[in-house]
């Protein structure tokens, strides 16, 4: 009997270690080729693929098609899966590779048909690009095709990978509209939902667009708001909220929300809920970005421009770096040598530098989608009738892995589709850009062989993107800023600020309805305001508004974020008068805690005045946050706490300002994202109106609606109360004076399917869990899974000068050299180089005889 045991027993050690030979073996199976020779078809010349220790590729070909044929090849096989990811979530395509855990993805974004929409005007997308997207897709397929096993994601998922099209290539850049608006207009119909519920001029304080943070490149700060009179406003005289107001104003508030594990769903950008939806300014992070230029008056001559694009974090990267070099007749020189991030699924640098020009983007958060109420008819086939709005229905089919497809019926009428059905019969119909003709099209791509600062420009009023904030410095040391990509043109009086009725529909607008009658906009790439050398010697951006007056009316807001990072850059612009790339570095790396700085002010001096009965929670925060440092630093406890507490301080005042509109427990109204709450919220706890304190504090519980039976010092315990909820929630998990800014913002990079594989997913597919320097009210923008996805400074000319930083690295197999490579580089704010550095493989392409 012993020896069969030890028999079985060694039969089951064998056939385990012959397991995870088998499993190592597919899993090697799947890394890139890096030296020798291949043939791919198509190539009209050999092109030579370079990487360095990092895995940057520099592909040298000798024309533009073969290049972009090899760069689909390097992305397929360094980074198949994230491109699969990138092209799913716009078209609602993810169930087929998940299963039913991500049909509420597939299904929200599936109203949009953006698949079909791309089939339809695929030859206007690609416009005079579509032998470069060809030769891509080609290089692409082959690249997946040449490695030994299909790449590991699939192995794990049991899913074959299915083809790339030239399709997908667009559903690439659509992707980034989803990431970058908010493809369900949450937050404009929040907003038209709340106006009803609260009075006038309650509703125009809680939604105050700008603070005295404010640092546009147009006009002035709007500054903070200005406190409506107790016989305009007396919240002690307003119905009583219900039950729930104050939870679910802070239900979206992550004021102590820990980093998040990671998950078995994939974790993608464009598939996680809006990090900022839903409340004030929630956590402060929000997607966007950073950018900034000096021209050469303050460079020695040469412009310097600076970018860092704040995305969610994973690894691998979002962004793909690359050089490409070839021949072109329309580059000075006769030559293209572009160097930056390139997004896998899309055959461009999407920002760099060519040696003669270097750009960067951010998120402009303009008005890019309205609501319009229409009547719809009952069925297509239905007949017309007087304000009767006439529907096309498509039927959508959903593919799930493991399980029966699902049908999504949707209804669109010349508005957009039908995403809302109202309880009166009506329903609201979507306009976006994305829908539109017009919304996107490769040329981006043209900028690769941009002469100067003018011939950029006059390719970005031909280029169609996600409206960005574009930044721009050419080699003579001209800068210049613009909007790049569409934006809506409106009929006069129709400003997107409220939801607009068709003119088919305006016999049943009545005297009561204060809808707008509109038109269905069109779009345009070249309406853009512009501000260029010599007029302007510093630019800079950051996601807050940038124009002013009828611009800003027209371009309309969109959710623009809060101005204290533009407002710190800027300054930090303004602080010299001579530069060079570290000194724009610092500026990106800056952590300082400018406006936090009042808040602790406020938070020690509220502690001080009040007596240890009254305020004992107070006290303890006061205590514990004596070790500020006026940053965002790792080791600080102050910082935590004072963010926290201000947190807390603002969801009580968003509670007390909308509790007229959460009466009704059945029936609260969903509160918008509020990002330049700031401006209100400081006028607020500085002057501490009697009025305006929300009535939970002011009114003793009591209390009958329309009156008040005043607590004493409402406002005092405001900030004891706020200040419980984090001594409470941090205490919880040891003392206050060892919660540091650190133990909370920790890094959480991962691979999508880190959580997918127990124990060893979190250990082998997330970088390094360290603590993170910097937040959202700094210019370091840093969270534990979103941040700066890449950061670039470079003056076009003197690209070896020029610093780059990516974190997550640039392969996604984690058996790779280049799994993680950089990022410690990232982490740390280490200035690294720009291009790339000393070849360490090199692989040549050849092309196949005829």
């Amino acid at each position: 009997m012993r020896k069969w045991i030890w028999r079985l027993l060694a039969v089951i050690v064998v056939c385990g270690l012959l397991g995870i030979a088998a499993a190592w073996w597919l899993l090697r199976g799947s890394l890139p080729q890096l030296e020798g020779a291949v043939a791919l078809p198509g190539l009209s010349a050999p092109v030579t693929i370079a990487r360095d220790a990092l895995g940057i590729v520099t592909i040298d070909a000798d024309n533009e098609t073969d290049a972009m044929r090899a760069l689909g090849y390097v992305h397929a096989q360094e980074r198949y899966f994230e491109m699969d990811l990138m092209r799913r979530v716009p078209a609602g395509e993810l169930s087929a590779l998940f299963g039913a855990r991500a049909l509420d993805v597939d299904r929200r974004n599936r109203m949009h048909r953006m698949r079909s929409r791309v089939e339809d005007s695929l030859a206007t997308i690609a416009g005079g690009r579509m032998a470069q997207l060809r030769a891509y897709t080609d290089g692409v397929n082959a690249g997946r095709e040449a490695l030994r096993t299909r790449p590991w994601p699939y192995l794990l998922l049991r899913q074959p990978p299915q083809p790339w099209t030239v399709a997908d290539s667009a559903l690439t850049g659509y992707a980034m509209y989803f990431d970058l608006q908010d493809a369900g207009n949450t937050r404009e119909l929040a907003l038209h939902r709340l106006q009803p519920r609260l009075p006038p001029a309650l509703f125009a304080l809680l939604t105050h667009d700008g603070s005295d943070w404010d640092a546009p490149l147009f006009g002035d700060a709007r500054g903070d708001a200005v406190l409506p009179a107790a016989d305009v406003v007396d919240l002690r005289r307003l119905a009583a909220p219900g039950p729930r107001a104050h939870e679910q104003a802070q239900e979206s508030v992550a004021v102590l929300a820990p980093s998040p594990a990671p998950q078995a769903f994939p974790v993608f950008p464009a598939m996680q809920e809006r990090d900022h939806g839903g409340s004030p300014a929630a956590t402060d992070l929000r997607a966007g970005s950073n950018n900034f230029a000096v021209s050469g008056r303050l460079a020695g001559g040469r412009a310097i421009v600076a970018d860092d694009m704040h995305l969610g974090l994973r690894a691998p990267n979002i962004w793909f770096r690359a050089r490409l070099r070839y021949p072109d007749a329309r580059a000075p020189g006769g030559r293209v040598d572009i160097t930056g991030f390139t997004l896998p699924g899309l055959p461009a640098v999407i920002v760099g530098s060519n040696t003669n020009v270097a750009w960067g983007f951010t998120n402009s958060y303009g008005d890019y989608l309205d609501w319009q109420r229409v009547t719809p008819c009952e069925s297509p086939d239905a007949p017309s009738t007087e304000g009767c709005a006439p529907i096309v229905r498509h039927t959508e089919r959903i593919a799930v892995a493991g399980g029966e497809p699902e049908t999504l019926q949707v209804d669109e009428t010349a508005w957009g589709p039908l995403l809302h059905r109202e309880p009166d019969g009506s329903a609201l119909a979507l306009r976006w850009v994305a829908h539109l003709p017009g919304a996107l099209d490769f040329g981006l791509a043209e900028l690769a062989h941009a002469r100067d600062l003018d011939d950029a420009l006059d390719i970005a009023d031909r280029t169609a993107t996600p409206t960005q904030n574009l930044v721009i410095g050419d080699r003579a040391g001209q800068i210049a800023w613009r909007l790049l990509g569409p934006i809506p043109v409106r009929d006069p009086g129709c400003d997107g600020h409220t939801i607009s009725r068709p003119p088919t529909d305006a016999a049943s607008v009545t005297e009561a309805d204060d809808a707008t009658v509109c038109a269905p906009w069109r779009i345009a790439s070249d309406r853009s305001p512009l501000l260029r050398s010599p007029t302007a010697d510093r630019l800079w951006t950051a996601n807050s508004r940038v124009v002013d007056g009828a611009e800003f009316a027209r371009i309309g807001d969109g959710g623009a974020a809060l101005g204290m990072r533009a407002r710190q850059i800027r300054d930090g612009l303004f602080a010299r008068e001579r530069f060079d790339e570290q000194d724009l570095l610092a500026i990106q790396l800056d952590d300082r805690a400018v406006l936090l700085t009042r808040w602790w002010t406020l938070l020690r001096e509220t502690a001080a005045q009040a007596d240890d009965a009254s305020a004992p929670a107070l006290r303890e925060l006061a205590d514990a946050s004596a070790d500020w440092s006026g940053h965002a630093d790792t080791a600080s406890v102050g910082y935590r706490l004072v963010r926290a507490w201000r947190l807390a301080v603002h969801a009580r005042l968003v509670a007390g300002l909308t509790a007229p509109a959460q009466t009704s427990p059945g029936d609260a109204a969903e509160l918008p994202d509020l990002p330049n709450f700031e401006g209100v919220a400081w006028p607020l706890v500085a002057q501490r109106p009697a009025h305006l304190l929300p009535r939970r504090f002011a009114c003793t519980p009591a209390s009958a609606p329309g009156a008040c039976v005043d607590t004493g010092d409402g406002w005092l315990a405001l900030f004891e109360d706020a200040a419980v909820e984090i001594r409470d929630e941090l205490g919880a998990h040891g003392p206050l004076s060892e919660r540091t800014w650190g133990e909370r913002n920790t890094a959480a990079i991962c691979h999508p399917l880190a959580g997918a594989i127990p124990v060893l997913g979190p250990r082998a597919l997330c970088m390094p869990a360290e603590p993170l320097p910097g937040d959202g009210l700094v210019p370091r923008v840093q969270g534990a899974d979103f941040g700066a996805s890449q950061r670039m400074v470079v003056a076009p000319g003197h690209e070896a000068d020029g610093i780059a930083h990516m974190p997550g690295g640039q392969s996604g197999h984690p058996l790779s050299p280049f799994w993680g490579a950089g990022h410690a580089d990232w982490a740390a704010g280490r200035a690294s180089p720009f291009l790339p550095q000393p070849t360490r493989y090199r692989l040549e392409l050849q092309p196949v005889p005829r």
